[in-house]
């Protein structure tokens, strides 16, 4: 890949990770219900969630999943009913003050938060689509394929990193400002209805014709 197509690559990465999404609001959740060390877990998975993308884009299954409607249809609804499930469960959160000590926070065990970054990810054919419609544009076909995936790849996963970080940080700075249990499930059930929207917004993406 040519330094002037990477550049350009580059610079759409960055509107891609910082596009309010799916990712975002579970980095948020993360980071305003497990504070920033912990929180950041769950990008770790966000990240490994678009790499499985890329490869499953790489190998050519995410043309079948364009193109089949079966296909199509069981990822959107695994992708569907997950989100409105980490809906569900952030509404029912207990109204704790966030400002909770390491040993609460050590319950959530940090496989779990990389699991729950990867299935935001994975398990979503809008970002199969996305990544068959824009990273075309910059593969050289004339050159080694694979390499050029791995390279977007890496990009994709290094501005998630500091975009997904940043969001993160800002909601665990919520952390100090938390002080009753009001303020709890206020929070809890908005970030519970991001993502049942967020959901209910993936469940009307159609496949393009």
């Amino acid at each position: 890949m040519e330094l002037s197509v990477w550049l350009t690559f580059f610079a759409a990465s960055w509107a891609i990770s910082i596009s309010p999404g799916a990712g975002a609001i579970a980095a948020m959740s993360s980071g305003l219900n497990h504070g920033f060390r912990r929180g950041y877990f769950t990008t770790i998975g966000l990240i490994l969630g678009i790499w499985t993308q890329v490869l499953v884009v790489s190998l050519g299954l995410g043309a079948l999943i364009a193109t089949s409607s079966l296909a199509f249809a069981v990822i959107k609804w695994l992708g569907v009913a997950y989100l409105v499930w980490l809906g569900i469960a952030q509404w029912r959160a207990p109204a704790k003050p966030l400002a909770v000590s390491a040993q609460e926070q050590a319950v959530v065990r940090r496989r779990d938060l990389v699991i729950k970054g990867w299935m935001v990810n994975a398990v979503n054919p809008k970002g199969t689509v996305f990544l068959l419609a824009v990273v075309p544009m910059f593969l050289e076909p004339a050159n080694p394929l694979a390499p050029q995936y791995l390279v977007i790849g890496a990009t994709l996963a290094f501005t998630d990193t500091v975009v997904m970080g940043l969001y993160t940080a800002m909601a665990a700075k919520v952390l100090r400002l938390l002080r009753t249990a009001r303020q709890m499930r206020v929070l809890n059930r908005t970030f519970g209805s991001l993502f049942i929207a967020v959901g209910l917004l993936l469940a009307t993406f159609k496949r393009a014709a």
